[in-house]
């Protein structure tokens, strides 16, 4: 029988044998790093403070061992390379994006105070907020420009799906912070308030907002609000 130990739990278990691989400290944030895009060490840990370079090097190690993230060239850069997820790690996604709308719920004001964020991250909340939520019978995009980085929600088929980069004529445009994006996605501020603050403005046709608010979960502005 295998004794426990810290990274074995010795169980005859899906589960236990899913965090004697997932579940040290930092893997998984490691994992969201390369689910919004692959990346090179260095980005990694710029996005993990706290992190130092010889962890980071065992984890991915140890991820890469396992068969969940590779790494590649970086294109131009011949001495360069970035890691990405494998399919298996790319198994990871949906349950990650669960894992992590369930954890809104317990960010607080002092986490929104005194935690890093960052506006990659407003990418990986609105994969989750969307996620298995019900999809509007339309067909159209709504972009986001959340601090320095664009990212857009296409609805086609009955399918909502996020995507880096802006959205080709958008029915609605969100510009906001990155605090501000994960505040309202923690229902720690309405978008209705952080409109009225200033901290979130809209344009494009409020039915589309609506529409657009209902997908991600979230109360709609007032009409009124809306530019």
């Amino acid at each position: 029988m295998l004794t426990p130990d810290k990274r074995h739990y010795g169980q005859f278990c899906g589960l236990a044998a899913a965090l004697d691989i997932i579940g040290e400290r930092w893997t998984l944030l490691i994992v969201r790093e390369l689910i919004i895009a692959p990346a090179r060490f260095h980005e990694i840990q710029a996005h993990l403070p706290g992190i130092g370079p010889n962890l980071l090097t065992d984890r991915l190690k140890a991820l890469g061992a396992r068969g969940i993230l590779e790494a590649e060239p970086v294109p131009g850069d011949a001495r360069g390379k970035r890691y990405r997820l494998t399919p298996i790690g790319e198994q990871l996604r949906e349950p990650l994006l669960y894992l992590s709308r369930w954890g809104m719920r317990f960010l607080t004001e002092d986490d929104a105070k005194t935690g890093m964020t960052s506006s990659s991250w407003g990418f990986f909340a609105l994969q989750a907020m969307i996620q298995g939520r019900p999809v509007p019978d339309v067909h159209e995009s709504y972009e986001f420009r959340i601090d320095e980085d664009v990212f857009h929600i296409a609805v086609t088929e009955g399918a909502a799906t996020a995507h880096r980069g802006p959205a080709d004529q958008p029915a609605i445009v969100v510009r906001t912070s990155a605090e501000t994006f994960v505040r309202i996605g923690a229902e720690l501020i309405s978008p209705f308030d952080a409109v009225v603050t200033g901290g979130l403005s809209l344009e494009g046709d409020p039915a589309a907002i609506l529409r657009c608010t209902q997908l991600m979960g979230l109360s709609a502005p007032a009409p009124s609000s809306v530019s």
